[in-house]
């Protein structure tokens, strides 16, 4: 019996034993809920700014470190990863920024993605002052078109 109740004892009473076993149903339900509610939510958290991209048919680069992402959204407003930067700040925390890369590695890239209803003259103001301030490795990104061969995966940002 898993715990329950002894006979009577002396003196007519019934005694309680207490309970040694743990029943670990409820523990597993909880965390396999949570497992998958982190699994849903993880890749929506990896977008910082939402950004319509202009889509294009360009092969991805590969990349040999994580780059720098600059953002510009539809109201013009300028991000560096997900933080909002003036203009005039911009280039100042880039060269904070590659002043802490270790020494030996190439400069990292920086990706500029614009949203597509936003006037291009802002992107390009945007990829104009991080190219003057000396960093070369400067890219577009654009979205991959919706019809691609079966059987790749669909890739919401490419460098173009």
């Amino acid at each position: 019996m898993a715990g329950g109740i002894m006979g009577p004892a002396r003196g007519g009473r019934t005694r309680y034993r207490p309970m040694s076993e743990i029943n670990v149903t409820p523990f597993v339900d909880v965390m396999l809920v949570l497992l998958i509610i982190f699994m849903v939510a993880a890749p929506l958290m990896t977008v910082g700014v939402p950004v319509d991209l202009p889509r294009t048919a360009a092969q991805p680069l590969n990349q040999e470190q994580e780059p720098l992402t600059i953002s510009v959204d539809g109201q013009g407003r300028i991000f560096l990863q997900e933080t909002e930067v003036p203009l005039e700040n911009l280039v100042p925390q880039l060269q904070a920024i590659m002043r802490n890369q270790p020494q030996g590695q190439p400069e990292r890239r920086i990706f500029v993605r614009g949203d597509r209803g936003i006037s291009y003259g802002r992107v390009m103001e945007v990829m104009g002052t991080v190219s003057s301030a000396g960093f070369s490795r400067v890219a577009l990104l654009a979205e991959q078109p919706s019809g691609r061969p079966a059987g790749q995966p669909a890739q919401p940002a490419q460098p173009a």
